[in-house]
């Protein structure tokens, strides 16, 4: 488990749109967002980050579009295996909107209640994110998740 990509320059109004498709039913990845520093081991941009999930899994709060076990979605509407998928997510100040193929999946601001973190689990550390931060694909080896964009646009502040 790993980085596969950051940005160099940390982003705090931006829509980053990411095409990707997955390539069977145990395919995992994610988009990390709000990185407060430049990642120096697999575990800190989850712990200090969010992961916008990039799985079908059954659980509604680490599906394709969530912050993994932060959010509970509020759609689910990843395409079959083999399809490509279209994510954009918008990153505004402590505001964080998700949508998949053009339905909205997670509409999140800093600040608002979050399930706890189970005992003993390697979910993420709760506590608040910054405003702005580095992004990232995050990488699972044998998990395969192919990317054909990753891009982002400036918001104005």
């Amino acid at each position: 488990m790993g980085m596969l990509w950051y940005t160099r320059e940390k982003i705090a109004h931006a829509t980053v749109r990411v095409v990707f498709k997955l390539t069977s039913k145990e395919s995992d990845s994610g988009v990390f967002i709000r990185i407060p520093e430049k990642p120096t081991e697999p575990w800190m941009p989850i712990n200090r980050g969010y992961e916008v999930e990039i799985g079908d899994w059954p659980d509604d709060y680490s599906c394709t579009g969530v912050l993994y076990t932060f959010t509970k979605a509020l759609a689910r509407p990843i395409k079959p295996i083999g399809e490509w998928n279209t994510m954009d997510i918008t990153i505004d100040g402590p505001h964080t909107i998700v949508y998949l193929n053009a339905v909205k999946v997670t509409d999140f601001t800093e600040g608002q209640t979050v399930p706890p973190k189970p005992v003993g689990s390697h979910d993420p550390d709760r506590g608040p994110r910054p405003n702005s931060g580095f992004i990232g694909l995050q990488n699972h080896q044998g998990s395969e998740v192919y990317f054909k964009e990753v891009s982002v646009l400036s918001l104005s502040p």
